[in-house]
């Protein structure tokens, strides 16, 4: 039975086609929407996952890596006499205004690290070293941000806050979910050149390490007991917390979400209405395979064997070619990361469709009369 399934649904070629794009569809929708989105939303943690620092110390109530608010430089002391920190080092982020040389002006995000440590410094370098930030005037800045920051080149100068600033490197791939540009220098430029308002002994965070062994959370613990004016959170906690306050806080996510949703019931009422009318139209030939002896589960075989084929060969159909139109069109400004969760997701989600679909002209198939067969 399961065979003559098979052949019975690849004799109808046409149907076949339509309910296998149908799938396709589907697939290729969901796991490129939901690429998309995770592409785009995990640069909203892209200094807190690369950063270095085991846990993230700052002011009460933060929740956006980028959007931080100014916290005293001298409780670092404190931060550094908890049992189990390593290292404890101030960390500045900080918009800023870039001046190009043809008059035109760019808001940046100005990072600046401790020159001796540099965590939290670029990781990922395009030209030049990461370490150069330390050379006077000295700035990092992203090859994808290249058309806004006027095409610039390692040794160009910029002007920052009205300072000059020096391009000593490019990185690659380090671009904010803000859309303004990184700019990587050290933490007294930061501080006291490229930006305003920040006060001479303030800093955006404490970036810690923890000795080897220590349990992070453990440790947070400690350190909000120490200083209870501010937060800690280790590396993890706080990289979903900054995926989140743009996720639920702004329409980014209801947005992805319901095109995602759309389209897939779009693509699944094809594959279900195409699949009914397809058992719909064989009617008469159950009812000859009930005349000739089949029984109700036998018939039950024949339409989860076409269902679940299917649900396969269009499943196959749609991952392969999301992960083709995945490759070409992620950029580094806009990544389309397929995932493993997504896909099953979207592969189950098409199977259950699949089997609904073809299971409910089952109950009608059951009140045929063989009799009524032989007699047409």
């Amino acid at each position: 039975m399961w065979l003559l399934a098979i052949k019975a649904m690849l004799a109808d070629r046409g149907k076949l086609l339509t309910s296998l794009l149908g799938v396709a569809f589907s697939v290729v929708l969901v796991n490129l929407q939901g690429g998309l989105l995770l592409g785009m939303i995990q640069k909203a943690s892209l200094l807190v996952d690369y950063g270095q620092a085991d846990i993230w110390v700052g002011h009460q109530h933060m929740t956006n890596v980028d959007m931080g608010t100014f916290i005293p430089e001298r409780w670092i002391h404190r931060i550094r006499g908890v049992e189990g920190v390593a290292k404890a080092e101030p960390y500045v982020v900080m918009f800023a205004q870039a001046t190009m040389p043809d008059g035109r002006f760019e808001n940046v995000v100005v990072v600046g690290s401790e020159p001796g440590s540099l965590l939290g410094n670029a990781w990922v370098m395009d030209h030049g070293d990461s370490r150069a930030v330390r050379k006077p005037d000295g700035i990092l800045v992203d090859v994808c941000d290249a058309a806004r920051l006027g095409y610039p080149h390692v040794g160009d100068i910029r002007e920052i806050n009205g300072q000059r600033a020096r391009i000593v490197g490019m990185t690659n791939g380090i671009v904010s979910f803000t859309t303004n540009p990184y700019v990587f220098t050290t933490l007294d430029r930061a501080r006291n050149r490229y930006t305003m308002g920040v006060p001479s002994d303030g800093c955006s965070y404490f970036l810690v390490k923890a000795k080897p062994g220590v349990e992070l959370k453990e440790l947070c613990r400690r350190i909000r007991e120490r200083v209870p004016n501010l937060d800690a959170y280790d590396r993890r906690t706080y990289s979903w917390m900054c995926m989140e306050f743009w996720l639920t806080r702004t329409g980014i996510g209801i947005s992805f979400g319901l095109a995602a949703v759309l389209g897939l019931l779009v693509g699944l009422a094809v594959v279900a209405q195409t699949l009914y009318a397809s058992v719909n139209e064989r009617i008469k030939e159950f009812g000859t395979l009930k005349a000739m002896g089949a029984d109700h589960s036998c018939i039950a075989r024949f339409l989860l064997a076409q269902a679940l084929a299917n649900a396969f060969m269009g499943s196959m159909l749609g991952l392969s070619s999301a992960w083709f139109i995945g490759r070409v069109m992620s950029t580094p400004r806009a990544t389309v990361m397929l995932t493993l969760p997504v896909a099953a997701g979207s592969v189950a989600l098409v199977v259950v469709v699949c089997l609904i679909a073809a299971w409910l002209p089952y109950w009608r198939i059951r009140r045929i009369d063989p009799a009524s067969v032989l007699r047409n």
